[in-house]
Parts: C-alpha cells; sequence; structure tokens
C-alpha cells in the first residue's frame, strides 16, 4: 500500500469512529487519468467495490470529482442528481444513502472519501461535517508530503553560490520544520537524511537535541523568535528555551555566534 492510500485508509477509519457510519470507501485519482480509483474499504460486507474505476462525471464520486465539492444522495438507486454506471457494485454492497467528499491537494482533486448507509435516511449535517473534516487531514497529510519531496529534490551540496547558499539554508530550515508533521516514518527518515545531504561535514564536538536543531536552523534562515515558532507549531517562550539551551551547549552569547558554532560543527548547511 502506498503512503498516499494509507492516509486514505486511515482517514476511512476515523471517519467511521466519529460518526458511526457503518461503511467508509475511498480511493485516489489516477495520474494523467480522469478517473478515481477505489482501494481503500472500512466496513463493507462484499468485495464489490474494491478496485472499481470512477470516471470523473459519472455516479456520485465521479461528480464530486468534476465539481470539487461534497456531494450527497439520500437513496442512491433512484437519485435523479447523478448518473447510474455504478448501481450494480453498490447495490451489491447493499448501500443507499452516500456521501462523497473529494480530497483537494492545490487545487486538484486527488481522491474521494465516501461514507455510506444501509438504509434511506439524510446523512446530516454533523455527518457531511466529520467527512469534510477527514477529507482535509488527507489534504494536509499529503501537501506535507509533497513540500517534503519537492525539498529533498531541490536538496543539493552546501559548497555553492553565496545565492544558493542561502537557498540551500532555507531549504534546511523548511526540511526540519517539516519532519516533526511526518506521521510515516519512513518519509520522515527521508526527510532527515535530506538534512544530512546539506549538511555533509560530520559533526566535530557539540551535539544538540532535535528540537534545538529545528529551532537553530529556523534562526539561521533568518527567522525571528515569533517565525520559528509559528512554522514549528511551538509557542514563542519554548522557542526561546531551546534556542538558550543550544547556545549554551555550543557555548554562544549570541543568536550568531550559536549559528556560527553550529556551522562550524557540522549540524547546520
Amino acid at each position: 500500500m502506498s503512503t498516499d492510500a494509507a492516509e486514505i485508509r486511515n482517514a476511512l477509519v476515523r471517519l467511521r469512529r466519529t460518526t458511526g457510519l457503518p461503511v467508509a470507501f475511498g480511493g485516489l485519482v489516477e495520474a494523467g487519468r480522469p478517473q478515481m480509483r477505489i482501494s481503500e474499504l472500512s466496513g463493507t460486507s462484499t468485495v464489490a467495490l474494491r478496485a472499481l474505476a470512477v470516471v470523473s462525471g459519472s455516479g456520485l464520486g465521479g461528480k464530486a470529482v468534476a465539481l470539487a465539492r461534497p456531494c450527497a444522495v439520500t437513496d442512491y438507486s433512484s437519485s435523479r442528481q447523478i448518473s447510474h454506471e455504478y448501481d450494480a457494485p453498490v447495490a451489491a454492497e447493499g448501500l443507499r444513502s452516500i456521501v462523497a467528499v473529494p480530497v483537494v491537494v492545490r487545487r486538484r482533486v486527488r481522491g474521494v472519501l465516501y461514507g455510506a448507509l444501509r438504509t434511506v435516511q439524510p446523512l446530516g449535517d454533523r455527518v457531511l461535517s466529520a467527512a469534510m473534516e477527514a477529507a482535509r487531514d488527507v489534504e494536509q497529510a499529503l501537501v506535507v508530503r509533497e513540500e517534503a519531496r519537492e525539498l529533498v529534490a531541490a536538496a543539493g551540496p552546501a559548497e555553492v553560490d553565496p545565492v544558493s547558499r542561502e537557498q540551500v539554508r532555507e531549504a534546511h530550515a523548511a526540511l526540519r520544520a517539516l519532519a516533526p508533521r511526518i506521521t510515516d516514518p519512513e518519509l520522515r527518515a527521508e526527510l532527515l537524511d535530506a538534512c544530512g545531504l546539506l549538511t555533509p561535514r560530520q559533526p566535530e564536538r557539540a551535539t544538540l537535541t532535535p528540537r534545538e536543531l529545528d529551532v537553530l536552523a529556523c534562526v539561521a534562515a533568518g527567522a525571528t523568535n515569533a517565525a520559528a515558532a509559528r512554522r514549528l507549531g511551538l509557542r514563542p517562550e519554548t522557542v526561546k528555551g531551546y534556542l538558550r539551551s543550544a547556545m549554551r551547549r555550543l557555548g554562544a552569547h549570541t543568536r550568531g555566534e550559536a549559528v556560527a558554532a553550529a556551522r562550524r560543527a557540522g549540524l547546520l548547511p
């Protein structure tokens, strides 16, 4: 299972848990094709929906993809709001009331989450809100993952011209800020490996904790304590504490001295 598909699956489990819906399913839009494929099932009693390709504009999920907004029907089989290419697999699973919410990343639909009942009844605002929240969780995870991949791809050697050096330092700070937000351990390790590419020398004597290094990386990129706090999701007072601790470990008396000492030690690019 891809890490993106795993985000879909985890969101479906959360959706069922928060709403009590008996069934949830979903999948990702296929690259270069106007369709999404249902790959993740939660609570289903058959495999009728597995691997179903839903074309943009067709059925409920296809309508959600085409419009890039949530769509719902109270009785799927008799609804006049959608086309009915997929009635057979939906009927095989015994689904009646269904909501489909698109996962939109950078204005592009990347997937669809469905929640469903096996009875005919309105799903209500609470269910719709929960489904939209689940989709936003997936969106945020995919955005972070895409940003991380872009930064990893942009990683390069530190011995470059001054302008490029500053870009490398900004990329390093961004990578350090992204890493704690990544739940996937493999991707998080990949990010930290990229940080290593940007700091090719081995640390000499001083060592810093991960959070101290996160804060110092932001400072090195020119961030104020308040800006570093926003980027790292910390309070400004916490950032100050990490910075003081880093300065003490590095034997520095100012922010600038701490950054310079960390660079000499190979901790920062």
